[in-house]
C-alpha cells in the first residue's frame, strides 16, 4: 500500500487529483479515494480511462480511519476480483459491498 503523503507533501494537499492519480496509475498502483465525485469529473477519470485502469473510492467521507480500514480489509477478494477484471471502471467500496458505479 502507498500514501499520498509518502509521495508528495502535505498528504497532496496541493496536488491536483488527476497528477496523484496519474502517478499511481504509471506505477501500476490502485488508486483510492475518499470522494466519490472523482469520477464525474473529466480531468480526475481521464487517467484512469486512458489507461484503461480500476479506482476505488470509499463511499462515506465521515468514516474513521478505522473504518476505512475495515472496509477495505473486509473487502479485499472483491477489490481482487475487480482489479483483475481490468477497467475503466470505478467501484465505491460501500459497507456490505463493492458496487461498479462507473462508466
Amino acid at each position: 500500500m502507498h500514501r499520498i503523503g509518502d509521495v508528495f507533501p502535505y498528504d497532496g494537499q496541493d496536488v491536483p487529483d488527476e497528477e496523484w492519480i496519474t502517478h499511481g496509475l504509471d506505477r501500476s498502483w490502485v488508486p483510492l479515494s475518499k470522494d466519490g465525485r472523482i469520477k464525474t469529473r473529466d480531468l480526475e477519470i481521464r487517467p484512469v480511462l486512458e489507461r484503461e485502469a480500476v479506482l476505488f473510492y470509499l463511499d462515506n467521507q465521515q468514516l474513521r480511519s478505522s473504518e476505512m480500514v475495515e472496509r477495505l480489509v473486509t473487502r479485499v477478494d472483491a477489490i481482487h476480483r475487480a482489479v483483475e477484471k481490468g477497467g475503466p471502471a470505478a467501484y465505491a467500496v460501500r459497507h456490505d459491498r463493492i458496487e461498479r458505479t462507473w462508466p
